[in-house]
């Protein structure tokens, strides 16, 4: 597969392509470091209401920001801390789940599986979705597979919060 910086793809990306173009035209961050330039890892839900840099003064470089559906620390997001903190700079990790989560207001997989089941036909057991309807209770047990990884340095801080979908507020959480 090639790229064709010339071509213009059709149909239901024009927005965001076209939204690109008009990007390129005052990009600022070429020559960027891929380091984390304030050693933060954020691990963050892929909620839109969340805008992680501005959230938490952070400008691009400033960190590496991992998200996923309920901001849940999966394998895979251990995986990509291990390498983030070898490799690009990481030194402190802060879990930000936010309140009004759709992965903390089921009660389990199996309620999501069978909402996707009954509202579109499509079997999803073959996922884990890592639903909690305890959300304080899920954010520290995440917190606790990143500070007890065996790949992950001793003492790396690591720190959980909440932001509020409402206010923009990020609360700490001591766990």
């Amino acid at each position: 597969m090639s790229v064709n910086e010339d071509a213009t793809p059709p149909g239901p990306f024009d927005d965001v392509f076209g939204a690109n173009a008009a990007y390129v035209e005052d990009y600022a961050l070429a020559g960027l470091k891929p380091l984390a330039a304030r050693g933060l890892a954020l691990v963050t839900c892929m909620d839109s209401r969340i805008e992680p840099l501005q959230t938490l003064g952070l400008v691009p470089g400033d960190a590496k920001i991992l998200r996923n559906a309920g901001a849940r620390v999966t394998d895979d997001t251990l995986r990509t801390l291990v390498l983030a903190v070898y490799l690009l700079g990481v030194e402190r990790v802060l879990v930000l789940p936010h309140t009004r989560c759709k992965m903390a207001s089921v009660a389990s997989d199996d309620d999501v599986h069978d909402l996707i089941m009954a509202e579109h036909g499509v079997d999803t057991r073959s996922l884990e979705f890592h639903t909690d309807n305890d959300q304080i209770g899920a954010l520290g047990h995440d917190l606790e597979r990143i500070r007890h990884h065996p790949l992950l340095p001793d003492g790396l801080p690591v720190a959980g919060a909440i932001y509020d979908v409402d206010t923009g507020k990020v609360t700490a959480v001591d766990l």
